[in-house]
């Protein structure tokens, strides 16, 4: 993505989250995290957790009983999206709408219950039903299949930046002309052994296991999840009548490694971004590098909204929860950078115009 490349806006956006399943932006509201309960833990352990509701009675004639929670989410947050964007498919070409989804950890609850099944009863007595469920392209099929979409379907996982990677792929598929639209979908969901993972190699924060104020270090709140955008490749006329428009992406850069500001200053073209959304790392027991490379970049020039912990809690998939809680605190127009770090593993940065 080049700064001459043509730009793709986001009309739609969709989310189920700890705030609920919702179109639109996620209201500015305190969010503490909960109690686990799902299942038994030694003491009190929490998390940033979406509470229980029915699939159906967000999006009529939606049947989840065999799907693991995430590819549930994704298909609610995807309808949303789609809701939220104005969008009637049955008026699009269904073979140019592309669905990009990231997750670092796929469908992680059946999957897991798969793999005790096999521990259990050996491979020959594995449960069938839950096989299916363990691809992590299950959530980006299902909402294909679900919406009736026949354009490119993509799954990205990325330790780093897979939320990043998502709306670039997404954005790059529209720029080629290989879609007219795309969703795109990032996040995750919480399993006992994905929390297990997280406790035994000392990555939570204190206010895993008291009621304490959260503690701006020392450790990551995990959370779960998934936000949907709904991506159009936009020119000097509208896109369509009546057409909501969040930002526009101009520009993005991804590099393994370098100097991540002498990378991206040509991208700004000049110019200091008014607003620079710092994205997690995937290193979430790290101190994030990115608000600091925030600061080189902009000097005292832009306001800088750190990495969130509602979307920090998702490692790599946090991207599009943090950009969207910007947007909900931020709503100014001008420039703004979405950026993040993850020390010697490199960089992702995109630049958007507020709209």
């Amino acid at each position: 993505m080049t700064p001459n490349s043509p730009a793709v806006t986001i009309t739609g956006i969709g989310s189920v989250s700890p705030h609920g399943p919702l179109a639109g932006l996620i209201p500015q509201s305190p969010l503490e995290p909960g109690t686990i309960t799902a299942w038994t833990t030694a003491g009190l352990r929490r998390a940033f957790l979406v509470k229980p509701f029915r699939a159906a009675s967000v999006v009529p004639g939606l049947k989840t009983r065999r799907l693991d929670r995430l590819s549930a989410w994704a298909l609610v947050a995807s309808a949303l999206a789609i809701k939220d964007a104005g969008i009637d498919l049955n008026q699009v070409d269904r073979s140019r709408v592309a669905v990009v989804c990231a997750t670092a950890f796929g469908c992680v609850e059946l999957t897991e219950a798969f793999y005790l099944s096999a521990a259990s009863n050996g491979w020959n007595g594995t449960d069938p039903s839950t096989f299916p469920e363990t691809l992590p392209s299950a959530p980006a099929s299902h909402v294909s299949m679900f919406h009736g979409l026949r354009g490119p379907n993509v799954t990205v996982s990325d330790k780093y930046f897979a939320g990043e990677t998502a709306l670039m792929q997404s954005a790059s598929l529209l720029r080629q002309g290989q879609a007219d639209l795309a969703i795109v979908l990032a996040g995750d969901a919480l399993a006992r052994t994905l929390y297990s993972w997280y406790e035994v190699a000392g990555l939570l924060s204190p206010a895993c296991y008291n009621s304490e104020p959260m503690p701006e270090n020392g450790g990551f709140i995990p959370s779960e999840g998934v936000a949907a955008l709904v991506m159009e490749l936009s020119g000097r006329e509208a896109i369509r009548p009546g057409a909501r428009s969040y930002a526009r992406i101009l520009s993005g850069r991804w590099a393994a490694g370098g100097q991540p500001a002498e990378s991206i200053r040509p991208m700004l073209r000049g110019s200091v971004p008014s607003l620079i959304v710092c994205s997690g790392n995937g290193a979430p027991c790290a101190s994030s590098l990115t608000p600091v490379l925030a600061r080189a970049i902009s000097g005292a020039g832009a306001s800088i909204i750190v990495p969130q912990p509602l979307a920090l809690g998702l490692a790599g998939t946090g991207a599009l929860f943090h950009l969207i809680l910007a947007l909900s605190s931020r709503p100014d127009h001008g420039q703004a950078l979405l950026l993040a770090t993850a020390g010697d593993s490199g960089f992702a940065a995109l630049l958007l115009e507020l709209l």
